[in-house]
């Protein structure tokens, strides 16, 4: 038997296999929750914080509702509740909602079915507002004017001589939002308020299609722990319990990601609670500094909701960056997705960087494509001879392995050279598939004609019939099998690559259908040469 062919038939099963397997583990990843308290709080303001359970939060978790502010920006449709103040309608105003729909993308949520999905935060503590409580605003309705920066809507609260005014700023060109708290204690005795900022989301919506599942549930980041998710079954085995001096706590979604960011430095208590059957919240929480008689106190944070476009999330925190999944290629992904950024800022169209990237990669594995044609061109010269040797010996495989290795030492050729080159793509091809999927700038880019939606399946499957007829010629252009078994697996395997092919993004496929095209140029030309040079051999130099 062919070693050589089985082992490039055993790669291409492995890569089948570890996508499937990428593909199944994204569903439902497991979290490595660290539940002791890291050592970075102090014992005193970790007590504080425990102090203020998250029991003293309980309630009805049934919205209330009161009045809405309406909120416009260059970047959001907002919809504030007067009710705690909680954010509860966010629309991307550049983002559609779907290739179909040219409706904007809505993110927050608290009317949809079955989607809800909202940013809370409160005060626990005597005479403080939490979540529940009712906010007063002097308009209903604000909008950023041109030549404006920012946007500030103010929402005040007063309850026996305690004053406090939650702010939220909005920027032009950010999706990074300022929520502070002013609190004034007008009373003749300090208060020791603890504040708290959640989001709550229900586990049936943003889990992607049957045939694209992805990820969707909490996550949170530490310099300790570093970035972690969590799925919705793990906080409802498992409540999240822990203690650090920095981090932020955020839900995930395909491409949009919202995440609390408290102040820099202040002690803080990471938490989830499952509501009810569907409800789910993931928060942080920190005792602050006592404020005596008369005495105020200004507390910052931001609320990052929007796309995870990489330069803004490493604007808006630490780690937030990390939000963006490219599987466990990461290492390999992410500077991918930098050259492909780098190219799209020149030519300005998705399809066109990748056709490009694929060109440089390419070129950077021309080394070893070129010794893996070679030996493929080599074997195919060989192929009259070892089916001959395959007729002399039969089934005798000690003494038909002796002969063939005996060719490969006298004709100088490495039966395994042809395999070096498929192994270390696996890699960049897995790399690619997660960073085209997780990637939100490829989210409804357009190529040309059929395809709006490079991250989306190609609508025809058009490219997925390409790259299947592709791989057909390349099959032509290798060596025949010796083995009838091999043979026909060779022969499905164009079929079968293209019908697993029809589910992946159509930017992936874009990438195999060039990939394909410059690899028969280059194995054509490859063959065309070796069978010059064998011909001249068997003519003994003679033209």
């Amino acid at each position: 038997m062919d070693t050589r062919r089985l082992v490039l038939f055993v790669i291409f099963s492995m890569s089948i296999l570890m996508l499937w397997d990428a593909w199944q583990r994204q569903q439902a990843p497991v979290a490595e929750v660290q539940q002791a308290a890291v050592q970075n709080a102090t014992p005193a303001q970790a007590n504080q914080v425990a102090a203020a359970s998250i029991d003293s939060m309980a309630g009805d978790y049934k919205l209330q509702q009161a009045q809405r502010i309406s909120v416009k920006t260059d970047l959001y449709q907002a919809e504030i509740e007067t009710t705690g103040g909680d954010l509860r309608k966010l629309t991307l105003l550049k983002h559609r909602a779907a290739d179909n729909d040219k409706n904007n993308f809505v993110l927050l949520d608290d009317a949809a079915q079955p989607m809800t999905y909202l940013a809370q935060s409160g005060l626990l503590g005597t005479d403080l507002p939490t979540h529940h409580a009712l906010f007063s605003s002097t308009a209903n309705s604000y909008e950023l004017q041109d030549g404006q920066d920012k946007l500030d809507v103010r929402l005040s609260w007063a309850s026996n001589g305690v004053n406090v005014d939650k702010i939220y700023t909005f920027y032009r060109h950010k999706y990074a939002i300022d929520v502070n708290y002013e609190i004034h204690n007008n009373t003749a005795a300090p208060i020791a308020p603890t504040v708290y900022y959640q989001i709550v989301h229900d586990n049936e919506s943003n889990q992607g299609s049957a045939l694209m599942p992805t990820f969707t549930g909490g996550s949170y980041y530490t310099d300790a722990t570093k970035f972690k998710k969590l799925s919705f079954s793990d906080m409802e085995k498992e409540p999240l319990k822990l203690s650090a001096n920095d981090g932020w706590v955020g839900l995930l979604q395909h491409y949009f990601v919202s995440a609390w960011i408290p102040k820099e430095g202040l002690a803080r208590e990471f938490y989830t609670e499952k509501l009810n059957e569907h409800m789910y919240r993931i928060g942080t929480k920190s005792a602050l500094e006592t404020i005596a008689p008369g005495a105020s106190l200004t507390v910052p944070a931001k609320l990052f909701s929007g796309p995870q476009s990489k330069d803004d999330l490493i604007a808006a925190a630490p780690g937030l960056e990390y939000t963006v999944d490219y599987g466990r290629l990461t290492i390999v992904a992410a500077p991918l997705f930098w050259v492909l950024a780098k190219i799209h800022a020149i030519v300005n169209n998705w399809g066109v960087a990748i056709i490009l990237l694929t060109l440089l990669i390419k070129a950077a594995f021309y080394p070893l494509s070129a010794k893996s044609y070679r030996s493929m061109a080599q074997m195919r010269e060989l192929a009259p001879r070892l089916e001959a040797l395959k007729q002399k010996f039969g089934d005798d495989r000690q003494k038909m392995q002796m002969a063939l290795m005996d060719i490969y030492r006298t004709e100088k050729i490495n039966p395994m050279s042809g395999c070096l080159p498929i192994l270390i793509q696996i890699p960049v091809f897995i790399s690619l598939y997660w960073m085209l999927l997780g990637s939100v700038e490829l989210r409804h880019a357009p190529f040309f004609g059929w395809i709006q939606d490079l991250s989306a399946v190609d609508p025809y499957y058009i490219l997925p019939i390409i790259m299947g007829l592709s791989m057909i010629i390349q099959t032509k252009l290798n060596p025949k099998p010796t083995d009838p078994i091999q043979a026909k697996v060779m022969t499905w395997m164009p079929v079968v690559f293209s019908v697993f092919f029809f589910f992946f993004p159509a930017g992936l496929v874009l990438y195999w259908v060039v990939n394909n095209i410059i690899s028969i140029w280059q194995q054509w030309y490859v063959n065309k040469s070796i069978h010059a040079a064998a011909l001249l051999k068997k003519s003994g130099g003679k033209h």
